[in-house]
């Protein structure tokens, strides 16, 4: 995947090839970084100037003070400091490790590269949505299909990283259940399930963490009605924190 690849019909290019069509209703739900690189969000180190507080953190870290400078450029605010380790509240309002920058599986790029998250998720997932919805003839705006980006975040009280949600486009983030019926025919109260995050995960699941090379899946059977959404809606208001 290069700067400015037409991710949109390399997608439709690999359903064909596996004999599928899409349909109403159907998925796509894709890795970050291949939205990153097909943006060109990449950063060399040797263009970056760390600036007081990037070298501080960068003592507190051991992280080098130019990368700490990339993750700085891309936070609200730093949450927690240690060794080898950054927790940030992300520019998009999530909060996450090293501001998802990433350097792994960046084939023939030099040692210095790394690569950001993608500018604006909600809006990469609009326009891939768009291209694979008129491509596959069905008109932009009916939610017929959705189209989510997702990458690898850890949890504040749970070993290990999975799926979640970054950018998404015609399916929900929450899908409220409060007032449905429990078994005994009770209505449930408090019950919002994030469906996104959930498929998010099971998606990160087919698709692997490391040398698999498997940045799409194709989602079908998804058991709620598509519908618009942003990102917003999956991230928890800060007076409702418990955690920070």
């Amino acid at each position: 995947m290069q700067p400015g690849d037409d991710l949109a019909a390399l997608v439709l290019a690999a359903i064909l090839r596996q004999g599928l069509t899409l349909q109403d209703g159907d998925v796509v739900v894709l890795a970050q970084k291949v939205v990153s690189k097909a943006e060109g969000r990449y950063r060399s180190l040797s263009e970056v100037m760390p600036d007081a507080r990037a070298l501080e953190l960068s003592a507190v870290t051991e992280k080098d003070p130019r990368l700490v400078q990339l993750i700085l450029d891309e936070s609200n605010e730093v949450l927690r400091a240690r060794p080898g380790l950054l927790i940030v509240e992300h520019r998009l309002g999530f909060v996450s490790a090293n501001a998802g920058i990433d350097h792994s599986n960046l084939p023939g790029l030099d040692e210095d590269a790394y690569l950001l998250l993608p500018q604006d998720p909600d809006a990469s997932a609009d326009r891939l949505r768009s291209a694979l919805e008129q491509a596959s003839g069905a008109q932009f705006g009916d939610a017929s299909i959705g189209v989510l980006i997702i990458d690898s975040h850890g949890r504040a009280w749970r070993e290990g990283t999975l799926g979640t949600t970054i950018g998404l486009s015609g399916l929900p983030g929450l899908v409220d259940l409060r007032g449905t019926p429990d078994l005994a025919g009770r209505p449930l109260r408090v019950t919002q399930l994030a469906a996104a995050d959930e498929l998010a995960a099971a998606a990160s699941l087919a698709m692997g963490q490391a040398a698999e090379g498997c940045p799409a899946v194709h989602v079908r059977g998804f058991p709620y009605a598509l519908r618009e959404a942003r990102l917003d809606e999956l991230l928890r208001p800060r007076e409702r924190d418990e955690f920070r």
